[in-house]
């Protein structure tokens, strides 16, 4: 690309140009004066030449032609170098100007990302920037180490009417007069002299004025004197002045006077004199000295080379030039070659002019002259660019003297801010504006806040024109260019360049920058006086939760301090303070179900429907709402709408969560609502009410069209105090009072009695279940169907327990009133866990509780027969009597009693179904309840049962009892077996079952005792005192024994068996324990207010359970005389078939005496001989002579037993079930002495039947003998 074409390339062309030195008169200046102009500002207009085409000819022999040229105009006066402090103050009336036109666009609406992607370069970097840059490079005009900015000739002008012309020419250019510059050698005073008489047409005839110009021309040179003539028009505003002041107004000029006496002659004479001085003066001066400077070059440079071989004369020049004691005035060879380079780039000889610049380059690096080495490294980087040359030569060119600049200290950091400058624009102009972005940060860091502000807002748009935007990047450099504006009071262009960033952060999780942008916008906005815009902004960061308190309060603060300016309150859509959680949002309605409390509407539809299946009439029809059972309804067009009573509140729970750390006042929150009575037009549509998808967000209406209509309904309205971090779930209600079609739009309230905020509630649509599966009964839809009033109950139950012991056993009371004017009837009860609750009888409302619990009578004691069936047994559904009615404003109170069961949380459902006698369409209702419970551990109950071997039907029990619990005591009241058929009886050696009377806390106990089966007709014994039912445990108590076997521990102990085994008939060998225990609290004595709990452990069975029981009976002490025979004895062996079968049993008898730990092996004949023995003489000798006191050292050497078994070896018989038989035996003792007739052994078989089949685990097995020991004495 041209260079020429692109900003850069125009700017050096602008800029680097030749300077003309002008000097004039008083008269002369006053002449111009009189058009509101100053000599230098009437010819400044026709300076640039854009159409000049000159040829020139510099160092080459090839001439080529100049299309543009320019010429700056400079009073003598101001050829000096300006202080950077002097020079600011000009800079910032630049950036004020465009401040104050920046108000007008701050009231319009941010921009988008869109519409800023789409704005071209030129809006983006606007004019006022783009002058903004010059003046801040004009600032180093006059600089000692460049001389493109040292005149290159002298215009001395004079006035027609001055005395002595010729003397005041020579008078202007006296040396006092001069610049410093030019008098300290900086600057070559030796420049084109030009001379210019200026005459005004007003003050007299041109005559006057042509002799002067002959005499100058004769005294100062034909060619170098000119005449110029104004104010020639005689009207003060001139001829055509719009058209003559278009120049002017261009660069920026305007006539304060208002008078203007300049004609289109004189502007034409002023354009041709111009023309003249450049192209026949300016140019040739200029060829002439670059030809002749370049040739001078070529001599030095050879001398130099040669001085260098000789001696040190560079290295003595460089130590002079670090102390100061030497300067590089013009006429040394290096000031030369910078003056042929600066000449040969005005001039757009830039390979000339580069190779001036590299030549230089070498030379101030040697000389360790760093400013004037910068300079010429900026200016190589600038002829590579306009020779499109080396784009990587240029780039090392400008970062070499950016960095030499900086190195240099604070006389380089503005040089090294223009070079950053055009740097920067070199680089925009290949299209690498990510690197430019990055060279204007660079150069920001250099200056103070006003022009960082400037530089960082052109790097901040380099990053939207790069390639991707890089929008992060852009939205920091803005945010960090509007703190620096702020920081230099330009707070509109602060605001603007907050606004501009917006959107970056608008849709970015970046909290922190999002809410400094908000908050210094709005600040800065209610500064400015915007305060409805500031509000807007601040808005956006009162709910910042995470930041600090301080920032928090500072946030508010201001907000508040804004809102109270207005003087008026505020309608915020979506006010985010407090944040309401709309995940959360409930509507509680209720139509024929209804709710004890609002916790039981979250209990899902399917619990409660599977509850009610057989309480509530054709439950068997799966229904899909409540209207399908009315057949021909009026509300059927209404099936799928959510219906509500007239004169019930619909509730709506809603969780508020104030995000600071802060407390925050919230008053009047309440619901917005609409209700329509004109059901039939709405019938069609009921949504049609609803503002719902896109429409309802994007939509903010004004809320005073949905104020309370209290006619047709009342809201409620809630006062509440959030405080820090704090949540809270409120309840509101509205309350219809007509039928027709409520709907629920959203929700109001006051922030700290300033901001009114609403919102509108986001209803999405009601997903549809699938086949099988039922909804839920929570409803999302915000339009209600409003019915006729209907009756209603409400209920509850006293005293309910959280948290109890497991076995805690008390009773309660159910309230139920009718709130309604019609009475209700067909009152039922359905409880989900009947393990937990049963309803009572109507006489238990009155009882004293444990009281009405215990045994009346001691003969009742024993002989209660216990029979429980499903038939007498109060189940699930519970029906109230029939002539029961709860009339309008009654309150009902019915017993319930509550029994913890099992250790856990629990949930119990009650549902109540009662039917009206309104004329509605409804003809029933539901009430349900629901209970959450803890039940702790308290007692760990185990039994271990061991049958007796001495006496039939009799066994021996070991009860573990464990407190569970950390802190209770609990007392053992009373031990039972559930029914008649078994008793309990303590141990013989024993007073009580139990010795301990209290079991502390993680204390176990272990009592043994003994039960017995009186049922068993084969085995009836006489009945003593000892065996009972019902055993006291604890001493005193025998006349405190609760009754097992009436309501409620009936009841529940059936619950606790059907649930701990299936309800069926059980084999005779399992039976039921019931332990009654007391929590002491903080009492080391019971007392009969403590707390009563009841234990059910049901099916207990024996350790080593067998269907056959067997014992032997006959006398115990026997006295005999051996001398005279051996001693016979009777026994019998009693077996009793205990199982359901018949079964077959075999008894075979041993005269072995068999070893300790001896294996019998049934097929091994010498170890067990069945029958009769023979038994020699000696054998009976020795009895006999043991008997008498003899003893004999030699004996066999087999074991020969004292007795041997005179009867039957072995005998077979079969028991019908329960039943008992007895089998004769006679045992032959031969020597007093105590015997354990045990050796024999008993194999049984169950017979199965046609009716049952035998468990083959029990269907056969065998033992041996009891021990039944027998002694004998010898007669005297």
């Amino acid at each position: 690309m041209d260079p020429l074409r692109g900003y850069l390339g125009r700017l050096l062309l602008e800029e680097i140009t030749p300077v003309v030195m002008v000097l004039t008169t008083p008269l002369a200046e006053a002449t111009c004066r009189k058009s509101g102009l100053s000599f230098i500002d009437m010819l400044s207009p026709f300076s640039l030449f854009k159409k000049i085409d000159v040829p020139v000819r510099t160092a080459s022999e090839v001439p080529y032609r100049l299309q543009m040229f320019k010429i700056r105009m400079v009073y003598a006066s101001d050829v000096r170098k300006e202080d950077y402090e002097v020079a600011d103050q000009r800079i910032k009336p630049v950036v004020s100007e465009a401040n104050e036109k920046a108000l007008p666009d701050l009231l319009s609406d941010p921009p988008q990302l869109e519409d800023v992607l789409g704005k071209p370069e030129a809006e983006l970097c606007p004019l006022w920037i783009k002058k903004f840059n010059r003046e801040l490079m004009r600032t180093l005009l006059f600089s000692e180490h460049e001389t493109f900015d040292h005149p290159v000739a002298c215009l001395l002008v004079v006035s027609s009417m001055d005395k002595e012309p010729i003397s005041k020419f020579v008078d202007l250019f006296n040396t006092n007069q001069l610049p410093s510059l030019l008098n300290e050698g900086i600057m070559d005073p030796q420049i084109l002299k030009h001379y210019l008489v200026l005459h005004d047409q007003q003050e007299g005839p041109q005559d006057i004025a042509v002799n002067v110009l002959a005499e100058m021309r004769s005294t100062l040179g034909l060619n170098d004197c000119k005449l110029l003539c104004i104010n020639s028009s005689t009207e003060a505003d001139g001829s055509n002045p719009d058209n003559l002041w278009l120049p002017y107004k261009a660069l920026g000029l305007e006539n304060h006077e208002g008078t203007c006496f300049l004609s289109t002659d004189d502007v034409n004479e002023i354009k041709d004199f111009m023309q003249d001085f450049a192209s026949n003066h300016i140019i040739p001066y200029m060829e002439q000295k670059i030809r002749v400077l370049n040739q001078q070059q070529q001599q030095e440079r050879v001398l130099e080379i040669k001085s260098r071989i000789c001696g040190g004369e560079r290295e003595m020049k460089s130590q002079k030039l670090q102390m100061g004691q030497c300067k590089y005035t013009f006429t040394s060879i290096e000031s030369q070659i910078r003056v042929l380079g600066d000449f040969a780039f005005m001039l757009r000889d830039y390979e000339l002019a580069l190779s001036n610049y590299r030549l230089l380059a070498t030379d101030y690096k040697l000389d360790k002259a760093w400013k004037r080495f910068a300079g010429v490294q900026e200016m190589s980087g600038l002829c590579y660019f306009m020779l499109d040359q080396s784009r990587k030569d240029a780039e090392y060119c400008m970062e070499s003297a950016f960095s030499t600049y900086l190195r240099i200290g604070s006389s380089g950091q503005r040089n090294a801010t223009r070079c950053g400058l055009w740097w920067a624009e070199m680089l925009k102009t290949r299209g690498q504006y990510r690197e430019a972005s990055s060279v204007y940060f660079r150069v920001s860091n250099e200056e103070p806040s006003l022009h960082s502000a400037v530089l960082l807002e052109q790097a901040a748009s380099c990053y939207l024109l790069s390639s991707p935007p890089m929008l992060r990047k852009y939205g920091f450099h803005l945010i960090l260019a509007g703190n620096s504006y702020y920081m230099s009071d330009q707070k509109q262009h602060a605001v603007r360049a907050y606004r501009n960033a917006l959107f970056v952060y608008k849709q970015n999780p970046w909290s922190y920058i999002n809410d400094h942008v908000h908050f210094n916008v709005g600040r800065w906005y209610g500064v400015l006086g915007i305060l409805d815009v500031a509000i807007k902004h601040l808005l956006e960061v009162i709910a910042c939760s995470h930041q600090s308190l301080i920032t928090q309060n500072m946030f508010l603060s201001d907000f508040f301090h804004y809102v109270q300016s207005m003087g008026k309150k505020f309608d915020v859509y979506k006010l985010q303070l407090p944040v309401f959680n709309m995940s959360s949002l409930r509507v509680i309605h209720e139509d024929h179900r209804t709710y004890a409390s609002d916790a039981d509407v979250d209990v899902s539809e399917g619990t409660w429907q599977d509850l009610e299946e057989e309480l509530i009439p054709s439950s068997s029809v799966v229904r899909t709402n409540w209207l399908d059972t009315q057949p021909k309804s009026s509300l059927r067009k209404y099936k799928d709408s959510c219906v509500c009573v007239a004169g019930e509140a619909v509730k709506v729970n809603l969780e508020l969560k104030n995000p600071l750390q802060i407390p925050v006042d919230v008053s009047g929150i309440s619901l917005i609502c609409q209700l329509s009575t004109n059901m039939d037009a709405l019938s069609s549509d009921i949504s049609g009410l609803t503002l719902g998808g896109e429409d309802k967000v994007n939509t903010e209406p004004s809320i005073s069209i949905l104020e309370t209509d209290e006619d047709n309904f009342i809201v409620s309205k809630l006062d509440i105090i959030l405080g820090g971090g704090e949540s809270k779930i409120v309840q509101l209600d509205v309350t219809p009072k007509v039928e027709g079609i409520l709907k629920l739009v959203g929700i109001r309230w006051t922030l700290s009695n300033s901001v009114v905020g609403y919102q509108y509630f986001e209803f999405g649509a009601q997903k549809k279940n699938k086949k099988g599966k039922r909804g839920c009964r929570r409803s999302f839809n915000n339009s209600l169907v409003v019915i006729k009033g209907l009756p209603k109950l409400t209920g509850s139950i006293d005293r309910m327990p959280t948290k109890a012991f497991a076995g805690d056993l008390q009773l309660l009371k159910l309230n139920l009133r009718n709130h309604s004017e019609y009475a209700v009837k067909g009152i039922k009860m359905k409880i989900s866990n009947p393990r937990f609750l049963i309803p009572g009888d109507s006489p238990d409302i009155g009882l004293e509780f444990p009281h009405c619990l215990k045994k009346h009578t001691q003969s009742e004691v024993d002989l209660v027969p216990y029979k429980c069936t499903k038939e007498n047994f109060k189940g699930l559904l519970f029906a109230f009597p029939q002539d029961s009615e709860i009339q309008a404003g009654a309150t009902v109170s019915w017993p319930i009693w509550f029994h913890a069961a099992t250790p856990g949380n629990v949930s119990l459902y009650i549902s109540l179904y009662y039917e009206m006698e309104s004329s509605s369409d409804i003809k029933y209702r539901t009430l349900r309840m629901h209970y959450d419970l803890e039940v702790l551990p308290s007692l760990d109950i185990s039994f271990a049962i061991s049958m007796s071997s001495s006496i039939l039907q009799e066994y021996i029990v070991r009860m573990d009892v464990m407190n569970k619990t950390p802190t209770e005591s609990f007392v053992l009241h009373q031990l039972s077996c559930v029914g008649s058929k078994w008793a309990v009886s303590a141990l013989s050696s024993c007073n009580s079952i139990s010795s301990v009377e209290t079991v502390s806390a993680n204390q176990a106990v272990s009592c043994f005792f003994k039960i017995k089966d009186f049922e068993a007709d084969s085995c009836k014994e006489a009945e003593s005192g000892s065996y009972r039912s019902d055993m006291a445990l604890y001493p005193g108590s025998n006349g405190d024994v609760f009754d097992i076997a009436r309501s409620p521990l009936a009841d529940f102990h059936f619950q606790e068996r059907y649930r701990q085994g299936k309800l069926e008939k059980v084999p005779c060998s399992l039976l039921d324990f019931v332990l009654i225990s007391k929590a002491t609290g903080n009492s080391s004595k019971p007392s009969p207010d403590l707390q009563l709990l009841s234990h059910h452990i049901c099916h207990c069975s024996a350790l080593s359970q067998s269907p056959i029981w067997w014992l032997m009976e006959g006398p115990r002490t026997i006295t005999h005389d051996f001398s005279k025979s051996c001693c016979e004895v009777s026994i019998q062996l009693v077996i009793h078939n205990s199982a359901a079968h018949k079964s077959s049993v075999r008894v075979v008898t041993s005269d072995v005496m068999r070893e300790k730990n001896q294996t019998v092996h049934p097929h091994d004949s010498t170890s067990v001989q069945g029958g009769w023995h023979d038994v020699s003489l000696e054998n009976d000798i020795k009895a006999i002579s043991s008997a008498k006191g003899t003893r004999h050292e030699k004996q066999s050497s087999k074991s020969i037993s004292p007795y041997v078994w005179c009867s039957l070896s072995t005998a077979q018989i079969e028991l019908q079930p329960d039943s008992c038989s007895r089998v004769p035996l006679k045992v032959c003792i031969f020597a007093p002495g105590t015997y354990n007739f045990s050796n024999y052994e008993l194999q049984w078989k169950v017979l199965p039947s046609k009716e049952a089949q035998v468990d083959e685990n029990g269907s056969s097995g065998g033992g041996p003998g009891h021990p039944f020991y027998v002694t004998v004495l010898q007669s005297v």
